[in-house]
């Protein structure tokens, strides 16, 4: 007998044996049991108590912020006591001085802008007016005082605020009595901004008490 012969018998000995045994200790592939503790079950990826709701996912919202608007700002300049105002003919005694000091104090050719500011004023007391400067323009305020007012004070203050500048005030009168001059000539008071603007004229009464009266020239 060749050695080949022998060969096959003893190969189909050797695939008998490795083939052979009991079926219930087959490797099959499938997943192992999972062994959970007792009184829980395996939900498919978890051991979970039996009966419990699942677990869900809990987000606290942040708390809400609170948002405050700030009050506007109040336009700049003095705004003391204010006096009691009169119309033009209720303080006539003092408009009728106003025309005669423009004739001196303001440049020729200035016209009144605005109305007369007028009242019966005690001391510390002011009223006020607002007027539009215009670029170019030059302005003179005259104020008179009737006899008991001492001294009278004219201010320009810009009704909203100007970047750089120390003081809201832009001009005042330099006089000391009871009449008072802003921008007289030949030097009256210029806008030199390049834009018109809202600007308030305040009329007070620092010293004394009575009636006082203030116009706006504008050149």
């Amino acid at each position: 007998m060749s050695r080949s012969a022998l060969i096959v018998p003893l190969s189909a000995l050797l695939l008998v044996a490795c083939g052979g045994g009991n079926a219930q200790d087959a490797n099959t592939g499938g997943p192992r049991a999972v062994q959970c503790p007792p009184g829980q079950v395996f939900d498919g990826r978890y051991c979970v108590t039996q009966g419990a709701p699942p677990p869900t996912a809990t987000t606290t919202a942040p708390p809400p912020t609170a948002t405050t608007t700030a009050p506007p700002a109040p336009p700049p300049g003095p705004s003391g006591p204010q006096a009691t105002p009169f119309d033009a003919t209720a303080a006539a005694a003092a408009t009728q001085l106003l025309a005669p000091l423009a004739a001196q104090r303001a440049p020729a050719g200035a016209r009144p802008v605005g109305s007369v500011v007028a009242g019966q004023f005690q001391q510390g007391q002011e009223l006020d007016q607002q007027i539009q400067m215009q670029p170019g323009r030059c302005y003179t305020v005259v104020g008179v005082g009737l006899p008991a007012v001492q001294n009278l004070d004219i201010e320009l203050v810009p009704m909203v605020a100007i970047p750089g500048l120390s003081s809201p005030v832009i001009a005042r009168d330099q006089t000391q009595s009871p009449n008072a001059v802003l921008g007289a000539k030949p030097n009256c008071f210029k806008w030199a901004a390049p834009f018109p603007a809202p600007v308030k004229v305040v009329v007070k009464v620092s010293s004394g008490q009575g009636v006082a009266a203030a116009q706006v020239f504008e050149k």
